[in-house]
């Protein structure tokens, strides 16, 4: 029995969560000189969203010149439950945080809507929903704390204050270094700036909010003048945490009703309970409950931002460019923020041809999120969705979730011009299938979907949703009928099935997709067969024999030498026949086998300078190679009757080439079925030879 964990633990461990001055009131003496010890206190949105970023860890990728964010590639808060796969998404939101990082640097971006499109289930709910827990957790922590103050003691010095006014915390949750008229702000700044080690300045420039700007011309009149008697009597610092169900420093945007939607949900109302207390007119009695007031000092996320009406939107023109919000009847109200929409496609191909939303576009920096396009990467997404699910008990054979993201990413690639290669090969290409000699140019690719596609390759196809929901159909379909495992039969089932009945794929593009489900079937076969093969025929001793045989031949072809013959012991040409028979097996056209033999020869060539000794099977093109031809010297003394047969599996042989499958990652069960599978196949091949 596991120990129990006790109350006392739970709570310290609780508390061990908690900043240590979270609950601690602070001086506005205190705040300066903690902003000369620390200014990166007193930064911007961006700026502490931007170093948000980079704090959790970061990793480069040369290779794709991108820089992968540990809180996306790694999610280490939640020990990688969240994570995102494929180079695509790593791309967007390297893009995402170059554009916060502009911005935090007062380049321009600052003052956009940073808008997330893609389709449907293509991650971009996901990564915006992963960037504010993750800013919550920022906030948290010392290198992300910051600050505001609340205005105590009001009852003593104003007579008509409500009593339940008497202290009143700051509506905006500004930062305290407002509270400073603009012209000693500005010396602060300088000297914190001087100590500053950061690639931005920090700026504020902002205006106290109407209702603290009441209080603090109330005060100075009471003191005459005195900011310091105002400061030490009636200003307290405190902490303050970004808290999205709080809706503090973090607000979700999505207007209840779309057909009739009303500004005040974005920049607040009249308050009024107040109204009888103060008046209509006096700045007390404002509400400050509208989604950008919550977002100040953090993130506005808006969902589903352009299914807005088109009015509606104008209130984002002041926000973003401005950085000002106008509630009715109110002056303005300063606002901090880093402001985030989200949008599908069709919205967006709306609004992009509307002449009338011309300034609200031009206020928005696009950033793509397609779907994954590399079905490796795809399957992790579906391997994922398992882990977290309650399947302990339902095996998923090799190259299921393969099979079904291949699937996937089929659907949304561009067929490649020109015909010099198949979009199979060309998802194997983006998959990083591409071997060496083959002449197959990945960036060209890529140029042409993108120019091809509409927006964007990848911003169309079939979701991963409408995937992951056949294959959890097709885990419930195998447990009803009792079987523990789930292969890529069953899964294309499922896929084939339901197809049509999924409302986001439309009609004219289900003739092209039952095509692309016939190209994976046809892939899986080469796959099933190929591990059948590796079951059946596989001789580690036979394919160093033949492998050491081929070499051979190769370097005395390349050197233009003979070869001694194994059985006579006589000198002999190289055994060219030998040498094609290999290379036929993978398809290496005559004109290409002297780079291949080249290619083998350079591998072998380093393998010795290194001191490694010579093993084909550590050579993935050659391996396959051997492993062919051996299975090609074989496979007429296996009784593929014997695979499709459904009897008594007592057969010692059978029994072995069940065992060789479940080392390949197979189950039992799942092993007799590809075993059938793969035989009846091989079978209807050699009828029709």
């Amino acid at each position: 029995m596991n120990d129990m964990e006790t109350l006392e633990e739970l709570s310290k461990e609780y508390r061990d969560t908690i900043p240590s001055d979270l609950r601690r009131v602070h001086s506005f003496e205190w705040y300066l000189e903690t902003l000369y010890e620390d200014p990166k206190v007193a930064r911007s949105s961006h700026q502490r969203l931007a170093d948000m970023f980079d704090y959790y860890g970061t990793e480069y990728d040369e290779e794709a010149g991108v820089v992968e964010y540990a809180l996306a590639a790694e999610d280490p808060l939640d020990e990688g439950e969240n994570t995102f796969y494929g180079r695509g998404i790593h791309e967007s939101i390297h893009e995402f945080v170059n554009k916060v990082k502009s911005g935090a640097r007062g380049l321009g971006p600052e003052k956009r809507i940073k808008l997330l499109l893609g389709p449907v289930g293509s991650g971009k709910s996901d990564f915006d929903r992963q960037v504010r827990q993750y800013f919550e957790d920022y906030t948290a922590r010392d290198e992300g704390r910051m600050y505001t103050f609340r205005w105590t003691g009001l009852c003593d010095i104003l007579g008509d204050q409500d009593p339940s006014d008497d202290v009143v915390r700051s509506p905006m949750n500004q930062d305290p270094l407002v509270l400073l008229p603009p012209k000693q702000r500005e010396r602060v700044l300088e000297d914190i700036n001087e100590a500053l080690d950061a690639p931005y300045t920090i700026r504020n420039e902002q205006a106290l909010d109407p209702a603290s700007e009441f209080y603090m011309d109330a005060l100075l009149e009471h003191y005459d003048d005195d900011l310091q008697q105002v400061l030490e009597n009636h200003i307290e610092v405190v902490r303050l945490l970004a808290d999205e169900n709080k809706r503090q420093a973090i607000e979700t945007f999505e207007p209840k009703d779309k057909k009739n939607q009303d500004e005040t949900e974005l920049t607040g109302d009249v308050n009024y309970s107040k109204i009888a207390v103060y008046g209509e007119s006096d700045p007390r009695a404002f509400d400050y409950s509208g989604a950008f007031c919550n977002a100040n000092r953090g993130i506005f996320s808006g969902e589903e931002l352009l299914k807005l009406q088109r009015e509606f939107l104008y209130d984002f023109l002041h926000a973003t460019q401005e950085q000002t919000i106008k509630p009715k009847s109110n002056p303005r109200i300063d606002i901090d923020q880093v402001i985030v929409g989200r949008t599908n496609m069709p919205e967006y191909r709306d609004k992009k041809g509307d002449e009338k939303m011309e300034a609200f576009n031009d206020r928005t920096k696009r950033i793509d999120f397609p779907y994954v396009l590399q079905y490796d990467a795809e399957a992790r997404i579906y391997r994922k969705m398992l882990k977290n699910a309650d399947v302990p008990e339902m095996h998923v054979e090799p190259h299921t979730l393969e099979m079904a993201g291949l699937f996937g990413v089929l659907t949304r690639i561009e067929e490649p011009d020109g015909g010099t290669i198949s979009i199979l090969q060309k998802a194997k290409a983006y998959n990083g299938e591409i071997d060496e000699g083959e002449d197959i140019d990945v960036t060209k690719l890529r140029e042409e979907g993108d120019t091809t596609a509409d927006i964007g390759e990848g911003m169309d196809g079939v979701s991963p949703r409408f995937i992951g929901d056949e294959i959890a159909e097709a885990i419930m379909d195998s447990m009803h009928r009792g079987r523990t495992f789930l292969s890529p039969l069953a899964a294309f089932n499922h896929l084939e099935e339901n197809l049509e009945n999924h409302g986001s794929i439309p009609e004219e593009q289900f003739e092209d997709y039952y095509r692309y489900l016939e190209l994976v079937r046809e892939e899986y076969k080469e796959r099933a067969i190929e591990d059948v093969r590796h079951a059946l025929a596989y001789d580690l001793d036979e394919i160093q024999r033949q492998g050491e045989k081929y070499m051979d031949h190769v370097m005395a072809y390349i050197d233009d030498d003979t070869v001694e013959d194994e059985l006579t012991g006589r000198e002999q040409d190289p055994d060219e026949a030998f040498l094609r028979a290999v290379e036929e097996k993978l398809d290496v056209p005559g004109d290409r086998k002297d780079d291949f033999r080249q290619e083998v020869a350079n591998w072998v060539s380093r393998r010795a300078r290194e001191g490694e000794p010579f093993e084909p099977q550590d050579n993935d093109r050659l391996r396959r190679a051997l492993e062919r031809k051996l299975w090609e010297d074989k496979k007429h003394n296996i009784n593929f009757s014997a695979l499709v047969s459904s009897g008594d599996l007592d057969d010692d042989e059978r029994n072995a080439w069940v065992d060789a499958l479940e080392e390949q990652g197979y189950s039992t069960d799942g092993a007799k079925e590809v075993l059938e599978f793969a035989g009846a196949e091989v079978a209807k091949s050699e009828l029709e030879e």
